[in-house]
């Protein structure tokens, strides 16, 4: 139990076990309903702020995004502190002070990169069960929507929609011949749902029509 704790709170390991018991916490509230999870992920991937679209196409590009934020976020710590933890007990304890803090710093950043692949492999089945429970929102065909993402490409994008509410951030689609890119308007021409995304055009083009 004291190596365990020694481990634990130790550099690097107890950065990542600090920010597992804000997430803990964070649960503890949830249940009791002192804290409200959809205000969160709303702020991440459905609000209308170009912050908020640039965050939800950075989960997406990582391959986190179509699960809740808080669901990332509680996956991708705990195996980061898996990672920390294990590297730390077995590898850092047995290094000379000065080499240890530095192998700290490298392993406290280091170990994101598997825990980004670990977190996205392990929550693509509960991404493909969300996909299949969301409501096919074809409805939504011929509205306008503006691109928050870098690039809209054939097989990568997303777009902000005002719905009257918080806003919808939807994955799009666009093959035509001219690019697209942050802040261009389009409109939503059809549902993809082997892909739950929306083909589109440019405004200019669909008004052009």
């Amino acid at each position: 139990m004291n190596e365990f704790l020694q481990t634990a709170l130790g550099f690097p390991t107890i950065v990542y076990s600090m920010l597992l018991a804000v997430i803990t916490l964070y649960w503890v509230l949830a249940v009791t309903g002192l804290a409200d999870g959809d205000s969160v992920d709303a702020l991440v991937g459905d609000g209308h702020a170009t912050d908020a679209g640039a965050a939800a196409a950075m989960l997406s590009k990582l391959g986190l995004g179509g699960v809740p934020f808080t669901v990332v976020a509680t996956t991708l710590v705990f195996t980061a502190w898996l990672g920390a933890y294990f590297v730390h007990l077995l590898v850092l304890g047995g290094l000379p002070e000065g080499v240890r803090t530095l192998a700290g710093i490298g392993t406290m950043v280091g170990v994101l990169v598997p825990a980004v692949a670990v977190t996205s492999l392990a929550l693509r089945p509960v991404r493909r069960a969300l996909a299949k429970m969301r409501p096919v929102e074809r409805s939504l065909v011929g509205t306008s929507a503006v691109v928050v993402t870098p690039t809209l490409s054939a097989d990568y994008g997303q777009a902000s929609v005002d719905d009257g509410g918080a806003g919808l951030i939807l994955q799009v689609r666009h093959d035509g011949p001219n690019p697209l890119q942050r802040g261009d308007r389009i409109v939503l021409i059809e549902y993809i749902e082997s892909q739950n995304a929306y083909r589109v055009v440019s405004e200019q083009q669909f008004l052009g029509r």
